[in-house]
């Protein structure tokens, strides 16, 4: 599966733990990331400064559904089922 463009939702609804450029402590579950554009677009993607666990996210029907609200939905589910 392909990233739908616009959506954005691996930007909002997972925490990540590791430093984003304005982000130094990462973001919390449900939190907006700061490199997020209105267009929900990625300001920093294929940038070297960009989170190696942002690159590594792969979109995927169970992970991301039919949409920006199944995916926020979905994902946050996953951030659920895997916190420690």
């Amino acid at each position: 599966m392909n990233c739908r463009e616009g959506c954005g939702a691996c930007c909002i609804a997972p925490s990540i733990s590791t430093p984003i450029p304005g982000m130094p402590n990462g973001k919390a579950a449900g939190e907006r990331c700061v490199q997020l554009s209105v267009d929900n677009l990625c300001s920093i993607f294929g940038k070297p400064e960009r989170p190696a666990v942002c690159g590594a996210f792969q979109a995927d029907i169970e992970v991301c559904g039919n949409s920006l609200e199944e995916a926020i939905k979905l994902i946050g589910w996953w951030e659920q089922m895997t916190a420690a």
